[in-house]
């Protein structure tokens, strides 16, 4: 399978971007999928999740209210809108599949395939 992230950008503190993440190969309902982040210096992040039917989501404590995993399973893409970003959101987005489509997970060793990611940048 491959995953291709986009939607990154530069973005004043207070604003909002919508990153998608484009799967191909498998049938997409048939994962989990969820995104992390990275800021320079610091290790990879959870941000959100969501099961393979979409009907569970589960987010960091850092980003809930703020962002909003969703995914379009016709258009095997996921997406996550950030809004109210500040910039300690300020990170490379990744996007990664789960082969367990029931799991909402936090833990990166659980999924099994990467996107390249997508920069973030916020302003303030």
């Amino acid at each position: 399978v491959q995953l291709q992230a986009s939607g990154g950008g530069l973005v004043q503190a207070g604003g909002s971007l919508r990153l998608s993440c484009a799967a191909s190969g498998r049938t997409f309902s048939n994962y989990a999928m969820g995104w992390f982040r990275q800021a320079p210096g610091k290790g990879r992040e959870f941000v959100a999740a969501t099961s393979g039917s979409g009907g569970s989501t589960y987010y960091a404590d850092s980003v809930q209210g703020r962002f909003t995993i969703s995914r379009d399973n016709a258009k095997k893409t996921v997406y996550l809108q950030m809004n109210s970003l500040k910039p300690e959101d300020a990170a490379v987005y990744y996007c990664a599949s789960d082969w367990e489509a029931r799991r909402c997970t936090q833990y990166a060793s659980r999924y099994d395939y990467w996107g390249q990611g997508t920069l973030v940048t916020v302003s303030s």
